[in-house]
């Protein structure tokens, strides 16, 4: 086993304590063993705090930030990875949201109890340094054999309500099950997730899906124990919400599911994918050959704009998702007027994340469909913007400037009005975009205006 730390190092905490690797790194290090993980933590059995800074600064630089929580930032020097080294510690979160955390470290605490602290048994598990030795008290090994997720003790729920989150988040990525106990405690104590800060949320919700290929299958724990209900209450109603008609193999939530795990690992597209059809459940109108979800798009993105506030997603990752999700109903038989509005309306920086988004959805309606089809609408695009097509207003061959001093108007709406005007000709007709046309047309646009 390959250490990223000295052996001078490990000799000198060696030689007064105990150093073991512990954490993700340790669980993932027994699924992937043919992987070099970087990103490694430590606990440091047997001395105090202050000794072990003493110790860790003649190799690098150390950070006290988390000196009350016994955890010291350790950077080796010369670069490299930033570690976290501890001391064995017991803990449990507190306060409003459980954004706080009552901690009490001893170094002289057993290996096993600091494990204990642990939320499931497969990340309750050590590695002893030099030796390569797997301490596993709480069978972490049988359970990663076995594809489980298992709480390591029955308080750990209720005692900081986020590992439900956590335990879907492991479910989806590692495509494990949840244990039968665990997920009883889960269920039991969902009502306790209304306690937990939106941005923790927000945050374990990212990891599933950036990190599994299939996060419906945490999704799916979620609906079942209760959680998505209270945290998302939009997607859980989209459950068992049919889809009649020939167009679709799969309810609202199942469509919703396959979109998803489809859609490529980019958050604001898997976003997107999770939220595109919201609004379907409200808009649903049964008619003699199916149903209609007329104006769903729109609801949907209102829907999705009210989530992300709430879990607090930056204004910037909102508008990309609300520009997403209204525009996944676009049509691929416009005209090359209409490419050219959609590359406006969507952003060039946009326009291929909602091809993306097409194309899971495509495979999500289950009906054999295939997404290849988007690939023609593409190239329009790419020939669109190749041609450097006028998108906005930057784009224009003149500027707010050029329209004050040429009409002698100020500084206001009328400008606004007046280059907006100007560049739906250009996208009409690109070659209309030289100074001489737009502001022979701004002119008349302006009279327009004034009469």
């Amino acid at each position: 086993m390959k250490y990223l730390l000295p052996e001078n190092l490990i000799s000198k905490i060696n030689s007064g304590g105990r150093l073991y690797e512990v954490g993700g790194s340790v669980r993932d290090s027994l699924i992937h063993p043919e992987i070099e993980f970087k990103d490694r933590d430590y606990l440091v059995t047997g001395i105090e705090i202050d000794d072990l800074m003493s110790i860790l600064r003649q190799f690098g630089r150390v950070d006290i930030v988390g000196k009350s929580f016994g955890v010291i930032k350790f950077t080796l020097r010369g670069g490299g990875e930033t570690s976290d080294f501890a001391i064995p510690r017991t803990e449990k979160s507190t306060g409003q949201a459980h954004r706080d955390f009552a901690v009490d470290y001893d170094p002289h605490l057993p290996l096993e109890i600091d494990l204990k602290r642990r939320d499931f048994t497969i990340n309750a598990m050590a590695r002893e340094i030099p030796s390569g030795k797997i301490i596993d008290p709480y069978a972490g090994q049988v359970d990663l054999a076995d594809k489980l997720i298992r709480i390591v003790f029955p308080e750990a729920i209720g005692e900081d309500p986020l590992r439900i989150l956590r335990g879907a988040q492991f479910a989806a990525r590692f495509e494990f099950r949840i244990e039968e106990e665990t997920l009883r405690e889960m269920s039991r104590n969902a009502s306790l997730i209304d306690s937990v800060s939106p941005e923790r949320i927000a945050e374990e919700l990212n990891k599933m899906l950036l990190w599994a290929d299939k996060p419906s299958i945490g999704f799916r724990y979620l609906l079942e124990i209760g959680i998505l209900q209270r945290i998302m209450p939009y997607l859980a109603h989209c459950a068992g919400v049919a889809q009649p008609g020939g167009y679709h193999r799969w309810d609202v939530f199942d469509h919703t599911m396959v979109c998803v795990d489809n859609a490529p690992r980019k958050l604001n597209i898997r976003l997107a994918a999770l939220f595109h059809d919201l609004g379907k459940p409200p808009t649903r109108e049964l008619t003699d050959n199916g149903a209609t979800f007329y104006g769903h798009d729109r609801l949907s993105t209102r829907m999705a704009g009210r989530i992300m506030k709430e879990l607090r997603y930056s204004n910037d990752l909102i508008d990309q998702v609300s520009i997403l999700v209204s525009k996944h109903m676009y049509s691929d038989q416009a005209g090359d007027k209409g490419v050219r509005r959609l590359i406006r309306n969507v952003g060039q920086d946009l326009i291929f994340d909602l091809l993306d988004l097409r194309r899971a959805d495509i495979i999500a309606q289950g009906m054999g469909q295939d997404p290849a089809e988007v690939d023609d609408f593409e190239n329009r695009i790419k020939s669109e913007i190749a041609k450097k097509a006028p998108f906005g207003l930057k784009d224009l061959a003149v500027g707010g400037e050029d329209i004050k001093s040429e009409f002698g108007i100020p500084e206001g709406p009328l400008v606004g009005l007046i280059l907006y005007g100007l560049l739906e000709i250009v996208l009409d007709d690109p070659s209309q975009n030289s100074r001489g046309i737009l502001l022979k047309a701004g002119k008349e646009i302006l009279n327009q205006k004034r009469s």
